[in-house]
């Protein structure tokens, strides 16, 4: 397979920490390019890919000819709009979630996308991790017995960076539209399905932006429930409670920062095993599972996916 010259819209910090080192670390990729308007940002970037080209604004990338795929990592706002400038110029596109800022904006996405015939896609690492597969084939196989309930928390508290665009309603902050497509669209990955409807919902506002979300929904057979905060101590942790078992991811949503991927399994009897991934970093696995999708290979979240996580978050924002 040949390489995949990749380009970056911005030097976000996590695309300096994450995104960046896992495109320079993934099999078929090379970090080519990276735009940005203050040329000392991108010196960290420099050290893990060294031939980097620099332009000074985002349009010069995309004329790049032999830049192949584009990450984004820009404001929440801005992913939709310059993920169309990308097809439009010919590339492929790994957008950071949310794809979109509505279910309107990844309908016209998924439209553009078909008409140019281009992979683009929501960089919603997750589903490309062992553990999530994992747990997944286990859900899906009955291992569990019949599913009854999940529950979902992912938290974090940024009260006092108060300049962040996570604070700002007008870049499309909030924390659903963060870590929200994680509380919600795991259970889909996992389950295939989509809710039957949201029971409840209670949100915390700040200057018009989420920090706080408890939502219940029911599915076919089972119930869900997810905490979604930007005002309570850092934690994450899902589980999958059937009739027979009871699953729990302990790092579900970004291992190695948060803590070592682990699966533990319960069964009715008190039995247990636990299965663990301490090295699997789920950035590479993206990029290379978005480099095989663009030689025609299924990817794990297209769009569509993508979509129906978006439909929930618009239900409970509506």
């Amino acid at each position: 397979m040949s390489t995949t010259r990749w380009g970056i819209l911005g030097a976000a910090k996590f695309a300096r920490e994450h995104m960046g080192p896992a495109i320079a670390a993934a099999e078929g990729a090379e970090l080519a390019a990276l735009a940005t308007s203050a040329p000392e940002r991108a010196v960290p970037f420099q050290k893990f890919a060294p031939n980097l080209a620099i332009y000074h604004t985002y349009d010069e990338l995309l004329a790049d000819p032999t830049i192949d795929a584009i990450y984004i990592p820009l404001p929440n706002d801005m992913h939709q709009p310059w993920a169309l400038k990308c097809l439009a110029a010919g590339k492929a596109v790994l957008v950071e979630k949310p794809v979109g800022m509505d279910v309107a904006e990844i309908d016209e996405l998924i439209a553009v996308r078909d008409a140019s015939g281009l992979l683009a896609a929501e960089a919603y690492m997750i589903v490309h991790h062992p553990q999530w597969q994992k747990i997944r084939d286990l859900v899906q196989s009955g291992a569990l017995g019949d599913l009854r309930r999940v529950s979902s928390t992912f938290s974090y508290d940024n009260r006092a960076d108060v300049d962040n665009i996570r604070q700002q309603a007008a870049r499309g902050g909030g924390g659903l539209r963060d870590i929200g497509v994680y509380t919600f669209g795991s259970v889909r990955f996992v389950t295939g399905q989509e809710p039957a409807r949201i029971i409840s919902k209670q949100l915390t506002l700040e200057n018009g932006v989420d920090v706080h979300a408890q939502v219940t929904a029911e599915f076919d057979g089972f119930t869900y429930d997810s905490t979604t905060s930007m005002r309570m101590t850092p934690w994450q942790c899902v589980e999958f409670h059937g009739e027979t078992a009871i699953a729990r991811l302990t790092a579900p949503f970004n291992p190695l920062v948060f803590g070592e991927a682990r699966l533990d399994l319960v069964q009715s009897d008190g039995s247990s095993e636990v299965f663990r991934w301490p090295r699997k970093n789920h950035y590479v696995l993206q990029v290379e599972a978005f480099q095989r999708a663009m030689q025609g290979e299924a990817y794990a979240c297209p769009l569509e996916f993508s979509r129906g996580t978006q439909a929930m978050i618009d239900e409970v924002l509506g």
